[in-house]
C-alpha cells in the first residue's frame, strides 16, 4: 500500500455523492488516497477498525475465514462503493477482510471524521442506513442459497450476481476477471467443482468461456437452476 498521487474527484464515491456540497472541503482535508496492488490486503479480519474506505478505481473482495483453510467471499466493492463498514458497532473489529483483486485506488477517512460526517449529513446517513438494510437482505439470501441450494445453483446464482453488479464489456463478457478460486469462494464451493461445472455450462451453451472471460448465453437456464429451493 502506498499513498497515491492521483487524488479522487470528490464526486464519484458513495460519500461524496451524498454528503452536502458544503461538506466536501472537509472531506478533501480529511481523506487519504491509497493505491493497492493486485492481491494486497487492505484490512484483515480481527484487526481494529481505524476508518472507512471508498473505492475510487478498481475492485475489492470482502471475505472471511470459512473453516480452517477456506474463505467465503461476502461481496465485491467496485468504483464508488463503500467498504470496511462491517467493522462498525460496539466492538470495532473487522469481522471480514478486504483484498484488492486488481490494481485499486481507494480513499480512506478515519473513524472520528466518519462519525462526524454521519451527524452532520442527514441524507448520507439515511442512504447509508438503507444500504445496510439492503446488504443484510442480500447476505441473508446468499446464506440461504449456500445452505439449501445444489452447487450448480450456487454457481449460477454467483454468475448472475456478478452480471448484476458489474455488467458486461462491449463484447458481452462479464466486466470482471475472477480467478476460478475466487469464483469458488464466492459460490461457497471448491476450485475443482467450479472448474468442472463451468466446463459443463460451456458445453451446454449456458455460458461461453474465452480464456479468463465468461459470456452468459442462457440467462433463463441459470435462473432455472436457482429457482429450485
Amino acid at each position: 500500500m502506498k499513498k497515491n498521487k492521483q487524488e479522487c474527484d470528490l464526486q464519484s464515491c458513495f460519500l461524496c455523492k451524498l454528503c452536502m456540497p458544503e461538506w466536501l472541503p472537509a472531506v478533501a482535508a480529511n481523506k487519504k488516497t491509497f493505491h493497492f496492488k493486485k492481491g494486497d490486503t487492505i484490512f484483515k479480519e480481527g484487526e481494529v477498525v481505524k476508518g472507512i474506505y471508498f473505492v475510487f478505481d478498481g475492485t475489492v473482495k470482502v471475505h472471511k475465514k470459512w473453516g480452517d483453510e477456506k474463505e467465503l467471499i461476502i461481496r465485491f466493492a467496485k468504483n464508488g462503493d463503500i467498504f470496511g463498514h462491517r467493522g462498525l458497532g460496539e466492538e470495532i473489529i473487522y469481522p471480514v477482510s478486504g483484498t484488492a483483486i486488481e490494481a485499486t485506488t481507494a480513499c480512506f477517512v478515519d473513524l472520528d471524521f466518519f462519525k462526524t460526517t454521519l451527524r452532520i449529513n442527514n441524507e448520507f446517513t439515511i442512504r447509508l442506513l438503507m444500504f445496510f438494510a439492503d446488504e443484510l437482505q442480500r447476505s441473508e439470501r446468499k446464506m440461504n442459497y449456500l445452505a439449501h441450494m445444489q452447487v450448480k445453483g450456487r454457481i449460477a446464482f454467483s454468475l448472475i450476481s456478478l452480471y448484476n453488479k458489474f455488467g458486461v464489456t462491449a463484447d458481452g463478457a462479464l466486466n470482471i476477471i475472477l480467478s476460478r478460486q475466487d469464483l469458488a469462494s464466492y459460490a461457497g464451493t471448491t476450485y475443482e467443482t467450479v472448474f468442472r461445472i463451468l466446463n459443463e455450462f460451456n458445453q451446454e451453451e449456458i455460458i461461453n468461456i474465452d480464456k479468463k472471460n465468461i459470456f452468459i448465453r442462457n440467462f433463463a437456464q441459470l435462473e432455472y437452476l436457482i429457482s429450485d429451493i
